[in-house]
């Protein structure tokens, strides 16, 4: 027996007075709607379906994968929402699990449990509900003595009585499908003109029909959004639960109240986050690193053993015994090689870093390769752009480029070669050569040394 669900996300949002559509709101990096949809589909078996209205065609194109979409072109309440989906699915499900786009705390853990309990439901729904002291104005869920739903009270008509009812409808719901298309059909308009899907609970009461209800236990489940303190309220939820679940995983967080971590980020065990370090998009970072404090870390991937210090990092890679900053700048297309030190504020740009690279501070590498063991001397910069174009700058291994060196690409420095303090390189360097003056020449051939030469003394004999 099959179970589709079904998002409702037409909403303007007005609340929210924004000019960007309520469901794309982000938390914890992901749009709002795009968490929903994630703990449906976990909780069913069909492709979803989304109910869209305002902006539909923006919201539609923030939503991947295997997804169905209806419009509702007028927005006539949560009934006249769903009713949008029958031609879809009638006939071709045996539940609809019905869920609001800015609940983005649901798990899919108890989405599954309400599902459940409609399966061995002998009525045609099951609710989703929350004990409170904050009635926040969901409608109160009155019980029968056996424990059924007798029915749910809207605030706004409650008796002072059903007031403190401390039961509340979430606003989660799983219906048998073919009861459901009929009892849509069935719903009374309300005075302000629309449709609610809160009725069918009058309507299954008045069949004689058992409806039941599952209670969410941890209330931030059910936030729902309408203004940006309930965002606020959601993303601190998120963001706690996040890294909850990373902490469980064997990641210290040392201060869990001033790190954000967004959701799709993953991080290895024995990795230590200190305070005040955001990482976001899709960033994944290995074991026993160290991070922070007051890092910013965004779509990178850093290896194991690195230590990230007071740094910024954007789309770059750092392999394995890397350690940067603090104030170290690593943009888009940076890549660092093992053993690599890059000290305070550096920046590096699209460019890679051999193994043993040491650039100690006050450099810029941008649109360049360098070779291992290299050591880029303070004050470095790579003269990258003409006014048109980036140019390429390559140093090969083993070279020494002296403080405040002057790299005008495009460029091409050779293996051991070295620079002198103040050079401003215009011309390339061949290998085992120093380069001084400004502009640089090439002044002397420098002597190689190889891991044969022995000290003199060792000759004797």
């Amino acid at each position: 027996m099959n179970v589709t669900a079904v998002l409702l996300a037409a909403g303007q949002g007005t609340r929210m007075k924004s000019d960007l559509p309520k469901m794309l709101h982000p938390i914890c990096g992901k749009p709002m709607l795009a968490h929903s949809l994630a703990a449906a589909m976990q909780a069913s078996e069909e492709s979803p379906v989304v109910i869209l209205g305002h902006e539909a065609d923006q919201v539609r194109a923030s939503i991947s994968g295997d997804v169905r979409f209806v419009i509702q072109d007028q927005q006539l309440g949560t009934g006249h929402a769903v009713v949008q989906a029958e031609s879809l699915l009638k006939g071709k499900t045996d539940y609809v699990l019905v869920i609001y786009g800015d609940m983005p705390l649901l798990q899919a853990s108890t989405l599954r449990r309400l599902v459940e309990t409609q399966k061995s439901n002998r009525g045609p729904m099951t609710m989703l509900t929350v004990i409170a002291d904050d009635p926040r104005s969901f409608g109160r869920v009155m019980r029968n003595a056996d424990g059924t739903v007798a029915a749910i009270i809207e605030e706004y008509i409650a008796t002072p009585e059903q007031l403190n009812v401390k039961e509340l409808n979430a606003g989660a719901y799983c219906f048998k499908a073919d009861w459901l298309w009929n009892a849509l059909h069935r719903i009374k308009v309300s005075p302000k003109g629309e449709y609610y899907l809160t009725d069918t609970a009058e309507l299954a009461v008045r069949d004689g029909l058992t409806i039941q209800a599952v209670v969410c236990t941890d209330i931030a489940e059910t936030i729902g959004i309408n203004t940006r303190l309930d965002l606020a309220d959601a993303e601190s939820a998120m963001r706690a639960r996040i890294n909850r679940g990373h902490m469980l995983n064997g990641v210290t967080i040392m201060n869990p109240d001033v790190t954000y971590i967004e959701a799709d980020v993953k991080i290895g065990k024995d990795t230590v986050i200190l305070p005040n370090t955001t990482i976001q998009g899709n960033t994944i970072i290995g074991e026993r690193n160290k991070i922070g404090p007051n890092s910013h870390i965004r779509d990178s991937k850093i290896g194991s053993d690195c230590a990230v210090f007071m740094s910024v990092m954007e789309g770059a890679v750092l392999e394995d015994d890397v350690d940067i900053g603090p104030f170290a700048r690593l943009r888009r297309g940076a890549h660092l090689a093992k053993h690599v030190h890059m000290g305070n504020f550096g920046e590096v740009k699209d460019s890679y870093l051999g193994e043993g690279v040491k650039m100690g501070h006050f450099s810029y590498i941008g649109n360049a390769t360098i070779g291992a063991n290299t050591n880029i001397g303070a004050g470095t910069i790579t003269c990258n752009f003409d006014g048109v174009n980036k140019n390429p700058t390559e140093i090969g291994e083993d070279v020494f480029i002296g403080s405040d060196t002057m790299l005008v690409a495009p460029l091409k420095i050779g293996d051991r070669a070295k620079t002198g303090a103040g050079a401003i390189v215009t011309k390339d360097v061949p290998a085992d050569m120093l380069a001084v003056g400004m502009p640089a020449r090439a002044i002397k051939k420098l002597e190689r040394k190889t891991e044969n030469t022995k000290d003199k003394s060792e000759m004797k004999e």
